[in-house]
């Protein structure tokens, strides 16, 4: 399994298989009875009630469980790292996203009788091939069409589900994940992370299947996205950067990073309308999953990085296109409690369900293992349902809660997720300190095989990464100092991370005809590529000097980035100067500056680019 080390590739599942196999489960070893986390991220709540699901991303799994027990009755195995999961409009089909091996995975809710005794079942149906890292999933209300967002496709595919196959791709921006349909099935509303022009919410003509306008938010992590009840709007939550250099003063009065909840027109392109979530000395951080009662009279939203849920009164909600309490919450919900209130969670709260009943909220807690009960009218955590997992987390599972939890910066206001978005990167430049300068705005580099990646940062100066992940959180994150546990058990789980698997790869890992005379020209003396990018990561560890760097810079020379997975970025180079890599190869940073010969032809250029996609 793929970015999970030995100590949580555990096995939940072995009575299942057991009793598949026909070995009594106490005949396993030790070994493989241990347990796996099952790290649930999404939820869907079945139309009548009766049952809900979750998408559980450790896993691999979807796990159905009855409201009138409060128990997991059944689960199925699903395609990989599983993001997103949706029921149907029958109220039995369920879809779930599944990003790294590429799928729509369906299945359906049945229900038995045997012995007298009624019971609920899954059933997997099969997958559809979907490519390209998809994650949000809408299905129309006649349960014909499934829209899927394919974050390194850019754009939305088009799945007909009577034929189980896809038939349209609809660009969208860069970096799409969540997407909200509206009841009509007329609009479709999606969150992009790219780069200024395509950061917020693009939103899609259906009929004619094409983009109709992009509204921007200029900020990063879109979460999930709701639609409301007329179809006019859809909320979702974002994160913004602001740009300015990181201090006491600056984190504090919300300059550097906050978090916001904003609504888009859907009828039309207009300015979004924004609140500030942040109170001043308690932020809120890394918002991800939001809803909305039936009545619409409440907005709840999961804030991750802090570890609750937070309640908004809807119908007078100070959303704002300019002005306002920019930087933090506004004073009147503040001092209402009727109008906004924090119910603490733990874990890492992710996907968020409200019950017909408009008080009771289901939450997919990801380092719980569990689904949480929340009561919005006792504003409490009421029941809890597990989903499976080990007694006590492992050291890689406490590193993974440090990851994410942002109590380890400054006043809560952000976590090392919301740089290294799920181990990754993100698309905006940031400054971080981290080579000792103010504004020196860099791209932040991914965490992927970082443990055989050295050396460390931009400039590479820093050769021990247990010193490098001290600096990171007591001078970027200006958080409370953290033992040395703390720092070993992060170490520990970034050494599970590994790049989703390279969609631009052919079945097999086999290269296309234009990258293997891509693969060439990279190695070629006359382009000199492999001179730098060398080994099994595309780097030689060294630190050069290209010519890209400026007086600014306290240190000379760039350490050589390693180029796997180059093909989902949206900003290269050390100061995202390059949008894509055409640019790269074109601009400033071309061959023939960078210690090659010659000039690249066009021809030579497109099978280059074919070449690096694959990486």
């Amino acid at each position: 399994m793929r970015g999970i080390t030995a100590d949580r590739c555990r096995c939940f599942w072995l009575p299942l298989v057991c009793c598949l196999i026909g070995l009594a489960p106490e005949a396993a070893s030790a070994e493989q009875s241990t347990v796996l986390d099952t790290s649930p991220v999404d939820i869907a709540l079945s139309g009548n009630g009766q049952w809900l699901v979750t998408a559980n991303q450790t896993s691999n799994t979807v796990s159905l469980v009855s409201r009138e027990t409060s128990q997991v009755v059944d689960s199925q195995p699903c395609g990989e790292h599983p993001v997103a999961v949706v029921i149907g409009p029958d109220g039995q089909s369920v879809f779930v996203s599944c990003q790294y091996s590429g799928e729509l995975s369906r299945l359906q809710v049945v229900e038995r009788d045997a012995d007298g005794k009624h019971s609920l079942k899954l059933e997997r149906l099969g997958d559809v091939r979907i490519g390209f890292e998809p994650h949000g999933v809408a299905v129309s209300s006649d349960g014909s069409t499934a829209y899927v967002a394919r974050k390194a496709a850019h754009d939305v595919a088009v799945v007909d589900l009577d034929a189980n196959k896809v038939t349209n791709h609809i660009k969208v921006g860069r970096w799409p994940r969540y997407v909200a349909l509206s009841s009509d099935d007329a609009r479709l509303a999606v969150g992009t992370s790219g780069t200024s022009g395509d950061d917020g919410i693009s939103v899609v003509d259906t009929q004619r299947g094409e983009l109709d306008y992009i509204e921007s938010v200029r900020g990063i992590n879109i979460g999930h996205l709701h639609v409301s009840r007329d179809d006019r709007y859809v909320y979702f939550p974002w994160m913004v950067y602001r740009t300015n250099p990181i201090t006491f003063d600056n984190i504090r009065r919300g300059w550097v990073l906050g978090s916001r909840i904003a609504r888009v027109r859907l009828d039309g392109s207009a300015r979004r309308e924004a609140i500030t979530l942040d109170p001043r000395g308690e932020a809120v951080a890394d918002p991800h999953g939001i809803a909305i009662t039936s009545d619409e009279q409440t907005l709840i939203a999961s804030a991750p990085g802090t570890h609750e849920l937070l309640a908004y009164r809807l119908p007078d909600l100070p959303l704002k296109q300019f002005g306002g309490s920019v930087d933090h919450i506004d004073p009147a919900l503040l001092r209402d409690r009727d109008r906004f209130f924090r119910i603490p969670l733990g874990g890492r709260p992710m996907g968020i369900r409200v019950a017909a009943d408009n008080r009771t909220v289901y939450v997919a807690n990801y380092l719980s293992n569990a689904v949480q009960v929340v009561d919005l009218t006792e504003r409490k955590v009421v029941g809890s349902i597990p989903l499976g997992g080990p007694a006590e987390p492992s050291p890689t599972r406490l590193g993974e809660a440090f990851f994410y939890d942002a109590r380890r910066s400054l006043d809560q206001w952000y976590s090392c997720h919301t740089c290294h978005y799920e181990g990754g990167s993100n698309s905006v430049v940031m400054d971080t300190l981290n080579d000792g300068t103010n504004n020196s705005f860099k791209t932040v580099l991914p965490l992927y095989n970082v443990l055989e990646t050295s050396p460390w940062t931009w400039h590479g100066w820093q050769r021990d990464l247990v010193a490098a992940v001290h600096k990171s959180t007591t001078t970027t994150m200006l958080g409370p100092k953290p033992t040395d546990e703390d720092v070993n058990n992060l170490v520990s789980y970034l050494e599970t991370l590994e790049p989703p698997p390279n969609p631009f790869r052919r079945s097999g890992g086999s290269l296309s005809e234009a990258a293997r005379r891509g693969k060439h020209i990279f190695g070629s003396e006359r382009i000199g590529c492999a001179v730098c990018h060398t080994g099994p990561h595309f780097t030689d560890g060294e630190v050069h000097d290209v010519g890209l760097g400026s007086s600014d810079d306290l240190y000379e020379g760039f350490n050589t980035p390693s180029l796997v997975g180059v093909h989902g970025k949206v900003r290269f180079l050390h100061d995202g100067r390059a949008k894509t890599l055409k640019d790269v190869l074109t601009g400033d940073h071309r061959p023939s500056k960078t210690g090659g010969t010659a000039e690249l032809s066009a021809d030579e250029l497109q099978d280059l680019i074919a070449y690096l996609r694959s990486l």
